[in-house]
């Protein structure tokens, strides 16, 4: 595929996308012009003789991706995106970093035509690129024994010395050398200026050798030298085993007379005289502003239909695969589809175990016949598969050379899983889940964020989700961290309180497309709650709902109607939901009308509607709060007066019952210290 272009025009398109980053930033007096100044002649080799795309299709399934993990060079990108062809115009890169404009500071996924991932946190793109790279070889794994060729998706990025400084780069790419992702290519812009000044005054490691370690095929060569850039990508691509980095020696700022190699050419415009003399330097007109030659943008319409033509040629492979009907032909639909059955919740729920049981348990029991549902399930641990109870029966683990398990094992590498779960979701074809202790969601919260901001629908399982997690003690019992989580935008919390709410919690995950699901599950036992026979189990998927009224008479009556008579109303979620409904029927033996709230996922009730929201919280009835964990958030929710039992301080070392009893969780003390607050 590589393309012999004319060197002359190959550097005018150069100077083209340079000057156009330079304008961009200059117009916008902020922005970060070094890089792109640096980069144009690598990001143009991998646009214009590897890449293969159709801007009039940014989603076709089968294209390469490209990714910016060093996002503030997003003005070279969005010049990319214009000369490609997307559905960018000039107008955009004119309004960039500006109120409600397609062209902002940092990519966005959801956001621009062609980005491929949101980028900006440093070490997050190259590690979402992992996450790409290996959806796209288990999807091939599947389709190749049957349409050879359907798959060939690769990945192509740029990562700064910001990017590989950070650790989550590093875990990523230990494992994609792990992995042998020989579809994945970055190139390294070692320009070797940071914002305080040379990388030299905190990074003097060899890069090259430490990627050697972890299994890449390494490459150097000058990244202002077309034809030395060009062979380079040629190799890498040629490269049959590994993942590979090409190290590039650059210049941050090329072309700037006294801006050039220095930190000042990152983060600020160059400002109007030295933009002046560097169009000068380059032999490029001042004015106009942001000009693209006709013969660059000939160039670039010549490979955007060729990027047509590949297209086209592939449907035309793939409506004949799927024209010859079959299993294969039946998975790939759903695989690329992403498809769950339409009775998914009444199918789980049948699965759910009507037993008490720690919903990690419960959980993992819903997941096997949620995988059996959903073929694009996949998903795996960071080292603790026994422990939160994630792995999917009868299917081979995803490792070096073999890609058509459904298991994953990341390895004690939290940070990078989260990235990596963000990468799968961003392709075609998979529903990924990464697993551990909610203790160790503060390891992912960049990437848990960015899904968020994404809206990619990334699932997050966490066990251990409270002190009952017991004798490890306070450092691995999580008490901030449902709160932190439910925080995050976008964000659905899940946190079941039994095996009916697991199989809710499962479907909401498989379910939603717009954003991320996390689940959080109890390391101990929990009762089976008890339901009214007529119980509607979609009322779970609205994130909170009536479970208890205080007597059997009140069931027969609609939440308003029975919302006068209340004492108060007890909201609980998940492992303290049986303890709630527990301490109401102690108060109802003392005539005391409690209801009982379960809340599993709060972020879903917030969305309800302002009927339903007081059906189930009725105006002016009391409420109290009980989750193990920090209180203060729950008072902007039980009002003045209300009543918040959870625990402020972290945990201690002892047996889950132990601490149950210290802390007054118990039904009795839950009950007394209700009935004291009821008295005031």
């Amino acid at each position: 595929m590589p393309r012999d272009i004319d060197p002359k025009l190959f550097d005018q398109a150069v100077h083209t996308l340079q000057m156009l980053a330079v304008d961009t930033v200059e117009k916008a007096q902020s922005g970060h012009p070094g890089a792109p100044m640096g980069l144009a002649g690598i990001a143009l080799a991998i646009w214009l003789r590897e890449l293969r795309y159709d801007p009039k299709d940014p989603g076709w399934v089968d294209r390469d991706r490209f990714v910016l993990s060093c996002g503030h060079a997003s003005s070279m990108l969005y010049g990319l995106l214009h000369l490609a062809g997307y559905d960018l115009p000039l107008s955009e890169l004119k309004r960039f970093r500006q109120w409600k404009s397609r062209t902002p500071g940092h990519p966005e996924v959801h956001l621009t035509p062609g980005v491929e991932t949101t980028t900006g946190p440093l070490g997050q793109g190259i590690s979402n690129a992992v996450g790409m790279a290996t959806s796209l070889k288990m999807l091939a794994a599947r389709v190749a024994p049957h349409a050879p060729g359907l798959v060939a998706g690769r990945v192509f990025g740029i990562c700064s010395d910001g990017d590989l400084m950070e650790g989550v780069s590093a875990e990523a790419a230990s494992l994609a050398g792990h992995l042998g992702l020989d579809n994945l290519v970055f190139f390294y812009d070692d320009n070797r200026i940071s914002i305080d000044g040379p990388t030299s005054l905190a990074f003097t490691e060899d890069v090259g050798r430490r990627f050697e370690a972890y299994g890449w095929h390494v490459l150097h060569t000058d990244g202002h030298d077309p034809a030395a850039v060009a062979a380079a990508l040629a190799a890498a691509v040629a490269e049959p085993a590994r993942p590979s980095l090409v190290v590039a020696r650059t210049h941050i700022g090329c072309g700037s007379p006294n801006k050039q190699d220095t930190s000042k050419a990152h983060g600020e415009p160059l400002g109007p005289k030295e933009v002046a003399l560097t169009k000068q330097a380059l032999g490029w007109p001042e004015e106009p502003t942001f000009l693209v030659p006709d013969e660059v943008r000939a160039l670039f319409a010549a490979r955007a239909a060729e990027g047509a033509a590949e297209r086209q040629a592939w449907c035309a492979r793939r409506d004949a695969f799927l024209g010859r009907g079959g299993d294969a032909a039946s998975l790939y639909e759903k695989l690329v589809d992403k498809s769950v059955p339409p009775n998914l919740l009444e199918e789980l729920c049948q699965v759910a175990p009507a037993k008490d049981n720690a919903t990690r348990v419960h959980s993992g029991v819903i997941e096997q016949r949620a995988a059996a549902l959903v073929p694009s399930l996949v998903g795996g641990s960071a080292d603790l598969a026994p422990s939160t109870k994630t792995l999917i029966a009868d299917s081979p683990a995803v490792g070096p050379g073999a890609f058509g398990g459904r298991n994953f094992h990341f390895g004690v590498r939290e940070h990078a899983m989260g990235s990596f779960v963000n990468g799968m979701a961003l392709t075609e074809g998979f529903i990924p889940f990464g697993a551990t202790f909610l203790v160790f969601a503060d390891y992912m919260r960049p990437a848990l964020r960015l899904a968020a901001l994404s809206h990619l629908q990334s699932i997050f399982i966490y066990t251990h989700d409270s002190v009952y997690l017991g004798e490890d003690g306070p450092t691995h019992q999580p008490v901030e961290q449902l709160w932190s989580l439910r925080a995050i935008p976008g964000l659905d919390v899940f946190r079941p309180a039994d095996a009916l709410e697991c199989a809710a919690a499962w479907t909401h995950a498989l379910e939603r497309r717009d954003g991320p699901t996390a689940i959080a599950l109890s390391r101990q036992t929990v009762p089976n709650l008890a339901r009214p026979a007529e119980f509607d189990p979609r009322h779970m998927l609205r994130g909170a709902y009536v479970l208890s009224e205080p007597d059997a008479a009140e069931l027969q009556k609609t939440p308003v109607d029975a919302a006068g008579e209340l004492h108060a109303v007890l909201i609980a979620t998940g492992a303290e939901v049986g303890l709630a409904a527990a301490a109401a029927a102690l108060l109802a033996k003392e005539e005391k009308r409690v209801r009982v709230v379960s809340a599993p996922c709060w972020d879903a009730f917030l969305r309800e509607d302002q009927v339903y929201r007081d059906a189930v919280l009725p105006p002016g009835v009391r409420r109290a709060a009980i989750e193990l964990g920090v209180s203060w958030p729950w008072r902007a929710w039980v009002g003045p007066g209300g009543l918040c039992l959870g625990h402020d301080d972290f945990g201690t070392s002892a047996p889950w019952e132990v601490i149950r009893d210290e802390l007054g969780f118990t039904p009795t003390a839950v009950a007394e210290r209700v009935r004291a607050w009821l008295a005031r």
